[in-house]
């Protein structure tokens, strides 16, 4: 199926499908952001990588990336943030997990839709803010 019409489907069904590539999209660069930047030590790369993957990094990532958004953007994390996943993260509140779920919804929506530079530049702040 052509990626534009299974996003359309996807998003006029549920937003989790697309929250769920956008997961796989942000964790694979901040692997390589974190092999890119560690000293080669294998027992740091996890634990570092975890650092910007978790809940409560997402949702902080999400909050600064907010009046950058379009009124599309604007419109798939409200209805990521109003999705209702089967299950609750273990090590996050409510508000950190519905709030990282939009910014992976964020983020597969761009990926997509293959806006390469705009999920660059996001991908890339959302780094940015464990560094602060």
């Amino acid at each position: 199926m052509e990626k534009k019409k299974l996003l359309q489907k996807l998003i006029q069904t549920n937003m989790l499908p697309i929250a769920f590539i956008g997961d796989s999209v942000h964790t694979l660069f901040v692997r390589e952001y974190v092999l890119s930047t560690e000293n080669g030590k294998m027992t740091n790369y996890h634990s570092d990588a975890s650092k910007f993957c978790r809940a409560s990094s997402q949702s902080k990532a999400l909050e600064k990336l907010l009046p950058l958004l379009t009124d599309d953007e604007k419109e798939i994390v409200r209805r990521a943030r109003n999705a209702k996943p089967k299950h609750q993260a273990k090590n996050a509140s409510t508000s950190d997990y519905i709030h990282a779920t939009a910014f992976e919804a964020l983020i597969g929506y761009l990926y997509l839709l293959e806006q390469k530079d705009r999920l660059s530049k996001f991908l890339s702040l959302s780094v940015e803010q464990k560094e602060e």
